[in-house]
């Protein structure tokens, strides 16, 4: 029992090394980057198009080698670029030098979902499955909260905190390199394919997967600038702001509960709704400041459970394999990401921020309209769905 929670802390900081600090801290720290790189707001939506890129080419990846390297492997990997990443950009010294970093980031978050979904399956019982992975998938959340304070800490000092990320990413490889457990004859999971993603509601799924990754980037990429730029916050007034995201995010660690009692295409629906507000309550907040800390706070709780909800969504209609039922929807999320950065930069060059937002608002609400997610099969109907001798399914 220690060692599994172990293994579950193990996968939770993992998830908030390469999520919440790796990937996500970039947007929060772009108003500074930007300024001492002189980088456009094109150039900045470029790289945080091209970490999403490469998150896809992570996902790809992890999925084609965790079934012959094991699921140890492929964490430790993820981590090791996590940690070498933020030293790179700790150390940025123009564009080509800071893309390398984030595009090297952005492949360790792209390594880091899917084996944390395959060692869970085979690992745990189906209740203590849904537990862990609320938990794992939180860790987004508090890693945001920790880059949010990390910043207030390091105010201005965007090298420093990415040194000091390095730091902790270090010393989380080194803990997943002993508490993942490694492949073994009796936990191999089925042999998976990308062929195998073609399955009833695969179409839906991926519809809502996009429309949530391209409108969000309004937020994850171009959020901090806005603030900055537009509503006036100071640098304080941003980190907290990001600190209140994650802290409402948290909130989503219960999707699976809400999902249980609620229905998944409800919440779903909401989710993405709330984010759409979000993100129009954002453009409001250039009249009237005050907003922003309530469009940042809805849009990380709508982030969180729209997410997974996806997650949810997608190992209930690929029940057998785990880690395609994640790889696909999140692999989607990232598509979407790497599509919408560099568009709202243009949007923004082109109209200014809050024609930007209004229209990806706009997009943000479509897709809670027009993509339904399925509900998902009955706890009961997955007992016979097993990888190693452990449920597959997953929320």
């Amino acid at each position: 029992m220690i060692g599994r929670a172990n293994m579950v802390a193990a996968a939770f900081a993992l998830t908030a090394l390469t999520y919440g600090l790796t990937r996500f801290a970039y947007g929060l720290l772009l108003p500074s980057i930007r300024t001492d790189l002189d980088l456009s707001a094109i150039a900045g939506g470029w790289i945080g198009g091209l970490a999403f890129a490469s998150y896809c080419l992570g996902v790809v990846l992890a999925f084609t080698l965790v079934d012959r390297f094991g699921e140890r492997y492929i964490t430790v990997l993820a981590g090791s670029c996590a940690t070498v990443a933020m030293a790179i950009i700790a150390v940025s010294w123009s564009v080509w030098s800071l893309g390398f970093g984030m595009a090297l980031g952005g492949l360790s978050t792209g390594l880091t979902s899917p084996p944390l979904a395959s060692a869970v399956a085979i690992t745990l019982s189906h209740p203590d499955q849904h537990k862990a992975n609320g938990l794992i998938n939180s860790g987004t959340a508090v890693g945001i909260v920790i880059s949010g304070a990390a910043a207030l800490a390091f105010y201005g000092s965007w090298r420093a905190l990415y040194a000091a990320f390095a730091g902790l990413g270090l010393i989380i490889t080194f803990w997943l390199s002993w508490t993942i457990p490694p492949r073994n004859s009796k936990n191999v999971a089925e042999k998976l394919h990308w062929g195998d993603a073609q399955v009833p509601g695969a179409h839906n799924l991926t519809a809502g997967s996009f429309i949530v990754g391209f409108a969000s980037t309004a937020v994850w990429t171009f959020g901090a600038n806005v603030m900055q730029d537009e509503v006036d916050f100071s640098r304080y007034q941003i980190a907290l702001s990001w600190i209140v995201l994650g802290v409402v995010g948290i909130g989503g660690s219960s999707t699976g509960s809400l999902v249980q009692h609620l229905g998944l295409p409800f919440v779903y629906r909401l989710a993405v709704a709330v984010m759409g507000l979000a993100i129009a309550i954002l453009a409001a907040a250039i009249g009237y400041s005050p907003l922003a800390f309530i469009a940042l706070g809805l849009f990380g709780l709508g982030y969180i459970v729209a997410t997974g909800a996806l997650l949810i969504w997608g190992v209930s209609i690929y029940s057998r394999h785990p880690a395609l039922g994640l790889s696909v929807p999140f692999l989607v999320v990232a598509i979407g990401q790497t599509v919408g950065a560099p568009i709202f930069g243009l949007l923004w060059d082109v109209g200014g921020s809050v024609s930007a937002l209004a229209i990806f608002a706009m997009v943000m609400a479509a897709g809670a309209s027009f993509t339904a997610a399925k509900n998902a099969p009955s706890e009961e109907s997955h007992q016979s769905d097993r990888i190693g001798g452990a449920v597959s399914d997953k929320s």
